[in-house]
């Protein structure tokens, strides 16, 4: 992501409609993270984006806890959140295919996983594994392949975050790292072919700290793909920038005021994309360790198509009730499936018997036990 760099305009705001309004061109948005008196509106998913249901299939073999690391054209990679080392294949349909488990101490095993990527074109996927600071690289039926270190130096520790970026190499992100967090790596031998230098004068990062105790607010995500494009958040600089193809960095989003002026800091988060809005939090950098509570948020999207910012319900259209999303519960994937969301068995019989659902998710909930594995909601950008 390089080249010709495009200098874009501020064009000035003006209060309309449910916030301030942006008149001229699609140049980059300025948002206030001081901001709090946004207007709502309620939005259901459906209206804006496709929605597809997968249910995963339960078996001896198969019961999970569903933390779905990869969804590419032909199988899902699922996980449990206890860290066991289980990788569940799945076919594209919920199909329950094979289930691989390379955890251990030696060379061609992973201790930890920290992310999975899928590589359908290369019939591989790599397990990113903090502990040692490697990703090993695995076909689909767990066989090993290689290794690739990810030692760099500026204080880094590992890749945070990790995507799959063409069929060559991997594109990462490093939050330790102090100069340049942002990288694009050789799916072949882990070597960088590429850093992305978002500019910036201070590193900042998000958590609070008391003798050796730590605590954060959560996992909030710094490499968002989007049709073909990636939305780069780095927490030190006050611009998120878009990566286009060509390797040239565009302005998207400025956060005002800066974050070197505030004390604490208020950072400034994006959750999810789409055609039409962007959703985003703000999270303040503060944490009573007495009360065991800190790290406020406030949630708002702009609208592209009205320019304005607002604050927002999302819905699920499927249900005949008001079922609210969350943006937590939301995992990034790829350029194709925007996200996915786990909806839990037992929530789905539930809301069967009580008669809240309707169309696919309806089907699928009438054919479930409350026991069984979770059902995949994919999120995928409308074709138009």
């Amino acid at each position: 992501m390089k080249r010709v760099n495009v200098i874009w305009a501020l064009i000035p705001f003006i209060m309309a409609g449910c916030g301030q309004r942006q008149e001229g061109n699609d140049d980059f948005i300025t948002v206030d993270v001081t901001k709090t008196d946004y207007p709502k509106k309620e939005l259901i998913l459906q209206d804006f984006m496709e929605v597809e249901y997968i249910p995963l299939e339960t078996n001896d073999d198969f019961v999970n806890q569903g933390h779905v690391e990869d969804i590419g054209k032909k199988y899902i990679l699922v996980t449990n959140r206890n860290d066991d080392g289980n990788i569940f294949v799945y076919d594209r349909n919920g199909k329950a295919l094979r289930k691989i488990n390379r955890k251990g101490q030696g060379g061609e095993e992973y201790a930890n996983i920290a992310y999975i990527v899928l590589d359908e074109v290369n019939s591989e996927f790599f397990v990113n594994d903090f502990t040692i600071r490697k990703i090993q690289v695995y076909d689909l039926y767990g066989k090993y392949k290689r290794t690739l270190n990810q030692t760099r130096d500026a204080g880094s520790r590992y890749y945070t975050e990790m995507f799959n970026y063409d069929r060559d190499n991997l594109i990462c992100y490093d939050k330790y790292n102090e100069e340049i967090a942002f990288t694009i790596v050789s799916k072949q031998d882990g070597s960088i072919t590429k850093e992305i230098k978002i500019p910036f004068k201070d590193k900042k990062l998000l958590y609070q700290m008391k003798g050796r105790q730590i605590v954060a607010p959560g996992y909030y995500s710094s490499l968002i793909p989007f049709k073909g494009n990636w939305t780069l958040v780095e927490f030190s600089s006050d611009t998120i920038y878009m990566f286009l193809p060509d390797h040239s960095l565009h302005p998207f989003i400025v956060r005002t005021p800066p974050i070197r002026s505030m004390d604490p800091e208020d950072f400034l988060s994006l959750r999810f994309l789409s055609d039409r809005y962007y959703f985003m939090e703000t999270i303040k950098n503060v944490y009573d360790f007495d009360r065991k509570s800190g790290f406020p948020k406030k949630y708002m999207m702009y609208d592209k198509q009205e320019k304005v910012m607002c604050n927002y319900k999302l819905y699920n259209g499927d249900y005949s009730v008001k079922k609210e999303m969350y943006m937590i519960g939301m995992s990034l994937l790829n350029h194709e499936i925007a996200s996915c969301y786990p909806l839990e068995a037992f929530n789905l019989v539930e809301s069967y018997n009580k008669g809240e659902l309707k169309g696919k998710l309806k089907e699928i909930a009438a054919t479930l036990n409350k026991d069984d594995n979770l059902v995949i909601m994919l999120i995928k950008h409308k074709t138009l």
